[in-house]
Formats: C-alpha cells, sequence, structure tokens
C-alpha cells in the first residue's frame, strides 16, 4: 500500500514540475518573442524527460533494484551509442536546438551575418527548426544551416525585422 502512495506522489511532483516547466517555457518564449512551433518543440523535450524521470523513479519506489536497474540501462545506451555514433550530429543539434530556444538573441524576420571563413553567409532567417535554422539570401536561395553551428560561429545582426510590418499582417 505503501508503494502505492509513493507512487501517487511522484505522478503529483511530475504533474506539478510540468505545469510550472510548461510556464517558464511559455512565459520566456511569450517575452522573447519566440515562435509557437519552437515553443511547443521545447515542451516536448521537457515531457519526454519528466516520463523518464518518473519511469526511473517509479521503478525504484517498486522494488527495482539499482544493480539491476543500472545493468538494463548501460546496455541500454551502448546500443543506443553504437547506433546514433554516426548520428551524432543529430543530437548535436537537438541540444543546440534547446539552448539557441532561451538564448538566441535573434528572431525569425531578423537579417544575419554567419561568420564563416569558408562559407560567409548573409540572409533573412526565415524558420528556426529543432535542428536547423532556414535562411534566405538575397539571390532567392535557401540554406539550410544547422543549429550546432550557429553556436560555434560569431552571428552578427544586420538588422532586425520591422515589427510594424509584423502586427499589420
Amino acid at each position: 500500500m505503501v508503494d502505492i502512495y509513493q507512487t501517487l506522489a511522484i505522478i503529483a511532483i511530475l504533474l506539478f514540475l510540468k505545469v510550472i516547466l510548461h510556464k517558464i517555457i511559455k512565459r520566456v518564449a511569450q517575452l522573447s518573442d519566440i515562435d509557437k512551433m519552437r515553443t511547443k518543440l521545447i515542451i516536448k523535450y521537457i515531457n519526454g524527460t519528466l516520463i523518464m524521470l518518473g519511469t526511473i523513479a517509479i521503478s525504484f519506489t517498486w522494488g527495482a533494484d539499482f544493480k539491476e536497474l543500472g545493468l538494463f540501462l548501460s546496455s541500454a545506451f551502448a546500443i543506443i551509442g553504437v547506433a546514433l555514433f554516426a548520428q551524432w550530429s543529430i543530437l548535436s543539434n537537438i541540444t543546440a536546438g534547446v539552448v539557441l530556444f532561451f538564448s538566441f538573441p535573434f528572431k525569425i524576420g531578423d537579417r544575419i551575418r554567419i561568420q564563416d571563413k569558408d562559407f560567409p553567409t548573409e540572409a533573412l532567417i526565415e524558420d528556426i527548426k529543432a535542428f536547423h535554422i532556414h535562411l534566405r539570401t538575397d539571390d532567392g536561395e535557401l540554406i539550410t544551416y544547422p543549429n550546432n553551428l550557429l553556436l560555434q560561429k560569431g552571428v552578427s545582426l544586420i538588422s532586425k525585422r520591422n515589427e510594424d510590418d509584423e502586427k499589420s499582417h
């Protein structure tokens, strides 16, 4: 019976954390004028993390042995690690997407210059996705630029989007 109460307490705590984190993320998105689709994506990442934490916590509550759970998790991570070894950039782009959500000073509609000696780029930000950013050059060329490179390269703001044009649409 104690296990049921502990499980209910864990679920209640996770639901409380979910509500609080969702409010914080939505508030940050509102204050920073971040696109709703990006906000939903970050909320999806938070939900997945909370589900994993909840599963682990409930497993311990119901008597899962740490050694057995450790063996299972290490085996699972070894398989996932081998499977994703060639795709490490996917994980780094997802992580960069989360970092950019909270700290990227540029918005959709801004004109930026990426300081890359091999591939200098000046373009308009059309969209910011989980893995990459869409940039439109003056020639009309669409460039898909990985999020993790935005964290590695210098980015200069050329011009902000025209907020008056945005409001009239």
